[in-house]
């Protein structure tokens, strides 16, 4: 019988065995770990003249895991000291695909809030920027939404190996993967208990429990895991299962997000990487693995501060430190970084930039590869626009009750590029990305409305065809207008419900005049103003009607911030970017976006279509944004579309392009113009970015000359002309006409005489007028 019972239990053991076995096999030489990619900001750079508070620098290195200290002298890399006029930061070192820097000693003058000068403490050199390490603006997680940041033993600093070793399994590179010392000790535990209260699991039992078996207690499953953790001893080398074990244990949350492996839970709970930790921060990483949760630092400091005191205690009875090492460690205080959740708003940009990405970037890579995505992302900027956009609803509903009732809920998008590489800084597609995914940005089609005039006057502008149509000096009719179509008679109506007669071509754009810009455009055609819409940067579908020339396009906020960063751009396309680079695992360069422009508009009109548009923010329907406070080169167009159902303001400074768009998804009035609803959203979110004072200004290029005219008829004005005004040019289209004596030549059907034209004289005129300013 008890032969009998052996053969049985023999047979079963080895089935037992051989199937745990092949379990082990497949995942220790399969995929150990499905890491999601992490998606990284932009860095941030500090000079010279940048306000200091408005960007939050002291919050942001707190953030980022550096350490305030109270003395400037001896300044360890990862702290800073701050005092009343200067900031010393022994900035750490990062890797980047493109800007990798190395450690540096920076001594940061202030005056008041300001960066008066940067210089290197090393070398004395004054610096132009500095740029600090990016952050992290979230992953693509998959069902589980763990985050890891693999690490290899040898990039793990010995001391962390130790602390762990020391107060997890300080046998384990001399057991096989069961202690029995261990288990002796835990039984007689339990026994006294009544029950199971603790277990005498090696490190290797533990990293078997986490990878095939359940967390509940009981004998069958202490069982298996000792048989499993025999079986991986026997396949495998020390190293291999250490390197698992460091990158699987659970380590603490950051928001939803659970936290796995030690590399991981260094840039959580100090904000660097894991082969910069000091003996104290490694003995605080060991501590939590009891328990994360419960002695989590930035909870349960005294509990987690005692936990560090016995791992370093533990760390010098078994000889991995010394004492002086050991009286070092526990002499510092227990400082963490502070938790900074994924912003939700950054999931607007995190899924334009998975839409951006090369195809073979499925789901299923960007969930498992461990990727590293340094993005285009302005991480300040994306909070000043999520919460610009929260606030300035917030302010539009308080004012008008109406817009709470009915159906759907009010939205807005705000979309910030950089003009000269189309880089996306700041994207928030809507109000709340928890309640509503669908990006407003990049994914809405609406009516443009009078944000597309500015196409109407470059095509007019454009010398093509033997010259330009106008000049600014030009006048156009806003008289009632009536164009025959197969649907019927089309008359256009300005907002106002009046018409103005004969205007200058800059008012009309300043007030936007729908009359006047449809006349314009029946002059250059609605083939030619979709053709400068398209090159400009406008993808969506346009019907080439009459009434294209006062908006009537279904467009997106993000095409038309391209748009407008051509003209910011003297004329150049850029193509978006939301990434510069895509790292694998191991360090290499798997993607990259180059900056890519191509030349669609000449300079001059780009300039020339800019200075008007620098009118509407002057003089005209975006004026609000001087009484704003904002000062420095802005220009921009105001929209609103048919019965006030979607509002825009597109605007830009040489440095900055910014859409915003209000409206509801389901269209309905809004009974606000676009000056009352998006010119006061661009302004609170320019502002922010900016603080008020614009730098740059838009630079005239070689072919624009600047003249006096005659205000009224466009005329160069000389000695004697009653009134003038400076007004530039392309090189070619100077008036030909003067004033007084402008009177004597023809009218012409604008009412100036005809771009290009260059009567017997004109060198003589212009000779003339410089001498008048003299």
């Amino acid at each position: 019988m008890l032969l009998v019972v052996s053969l049985v239990g023999g047979f079963w053991l080895g089935r037992t065995a051989s199937s745990l076995d092949r379990l082990v096999v497949a995942r220790f030489e399969g995929r150990l770990f499905r890491v999601p990619s992490r998606v990284l900001s932009a860095p941030t750079i500090l000079y010279p003249g940048l306000d200091v508070k408005r960007i939050g620098l002291r919050n942001m290195l707190l953030r980022m895991g550096y350490r305030e200290i109270g003395r400037a002298d001896n300044l360890p890399v990862g702290r800073f000291h701050w005092d009343a006029h200067s900031l010393r930061l022994h900035r750490r070192a990062f890797d980047h695909p493109a800007r990798a820097e190395p450690a540096r000693l920076v001594q940061v003058r202030l005056q008041r809030d300001l960066i008066e000068e940067l210089r290197d403490v090393q070398t004395g050199r004054e610096l132009g920027a500095l740029l600090l390490e990016p952050e992290l603006v979230g992953a693509y997680y998959g069902p589980d939404h763990e985050q890891r940041d693999l690490v290899r033993v040898g990039d793990v600093p010995g001391h962390l190996i130790d602390a762990v070793l020391a107060v997890e399994d300080q046998r384990f590179l001399d057991h096989r993967g069961v202690d029995p010392r261990r288990i002796v000790g835990a039984a007689l535990a339990n026994l006294r208990a009544g029950g199971i209260t603790q277990g005498g699991s090696t490190l290797t039992q533990q990293l078997v429990k986490n990878f095939f078996l359940t967390p509940a207690r009981s004998y069958q499953r202490k069982f298996q895991e000792a048989i499993m953790a025999l079986l991986v001893e026997a396949r495998y080398d020390k190293n291999s299962i250490l390197e698992a074990y460091l990158n699987e244990i659970y380590l603490g949350q950051r928001g939803s997000t659970a936290i796995h492996g030690v590399g991981e839970a260094s840039r959580l709970y100090f904000g660097k990487s894991v082969r910069h930790l000091e003996l104290h921060e490694s003995a605080l990483i060991a501590a939590i693995i009891q328990s994360p949760n419960g002695l989590s630092p930035h909870r349960a400091t005294e509990s987690a501060t005692k936990r560090r005191d016995l791992v370093l205690r533990l760390m010098l009875e078994q000889h991995r430190i010394d004492p002086a090492g050991y009286e070092a460690a526990i002499a510092h205080p227990l400082k963490v970084a502070a938790v900074a959740p994924e912003p939700r708003e950054a999931r607007f940009f995190l899924d334009a930039l998975r839409r951006q990405l090369p195809i073979y970037y499925d789901a299923a890579t960007l969930t498992t590869e461990g990727l590293e995505i340094y993005s285009t992302l302005d991480l300040r900027l994306q909070a000043a626009a999520a919460q610009t956009i929260r606030d300035g609803l917030a302010r539009l509903e308080k004012q008008r009750p109406a817009l709470t009732e009915g159906p759907g809920v009010l939205q807005a998008c705000i979309v910030a590029l950089r003009p000269q590489t189309g880089e996306v800084l700041a994207m928030v597609g809507g109000r709340d990305y928890g309640v509503s995914q669908f990006d407003r940005c990049s994914q809405a089609r609406r009516p443009a409305g009078s944000v597309f005039k500015p196409f109407v006057y470059v095509a007019a502008l454009e010398p093509v065809d033997g010259g330009p149509l106008i000049t600014l000096a030009s006048h156009v009719s806003d008289d009632p207008l009536e164009v025959r179509t197969v649907s019927g008679p089309w008359k256009p109506r300005n907002f106002d419900r009046t018409f103005h007669g004969t205007v200058p071509v800059r008012e009309a754009l300043e007030r936007s005049f729908n009359v006047a810009a449809a006349r314009l455009g029946q002059q250059v055609g609605p083939a030619r103003i979709a053709d400068v819409a398209r090159r400009l940067g406008i993808e969506s579908p346009m019907s080439e009607v009459p009434s294209l020339a006062i908006g009537a396009a279904d467009v997106s906020p993000l095409e038309m911030a391209r748009a407008y960063a051509t003209l910011a751009n003297r004329g150049l396309r850029p193509e978006i970017r939301t990434f510069e680079d895509v790292v694998d695992p191991r360090g290499g360069t798997a993607e990259r976006q180059e900056i890519r422009f191509q030349r669609v508009l000449d300079e001059g009109t780009a300039f020339l279509i800019t200075s008007m548009m620098q009118g509407v923010v002057d003089r005209g329907t975006a004026r609000a944004l001087r009484s704003a406070g904002l000062q420095g080169p802005i220009a921009g167009k105001t929209g609103t579309s048919d019965d006030e159902r979607d509002a825009w303001f597109v605007g830009f400074t040489p440095e900055l392009v910014v859409a915003v768009w209000v409206g509801f998804d389901q269209p309905r009035s809004l009974g606000l113009s676009s000056s009352q609803v998006a010119v006061p959203i661009w302004a609170r979110f320019v502002q922010e970015a900016t603080g008020g004072k614009i730098r740059g200004r838009f630079v005239p290029p070689g072919d624009v000359t600047q003249l006096d005219v005659h205000p009224a008829t466009g005329a160069l004005a000389m000695r004697g002309c009653p009134e003038s005004r400076s007004e530039f040019f392309l090189r070619g289209t100077e008036p030909a006409t003067t004033c007084p004596e402008w009177a004597r030549r023809p009218s012409r059907p604008w009412g100036d005489s005809e771009p290009g034209e260059r009567g017997p004289g004109l060198i003589e005129r212009l000779f003339q007028q410089w001498l008048d300013r003299l």
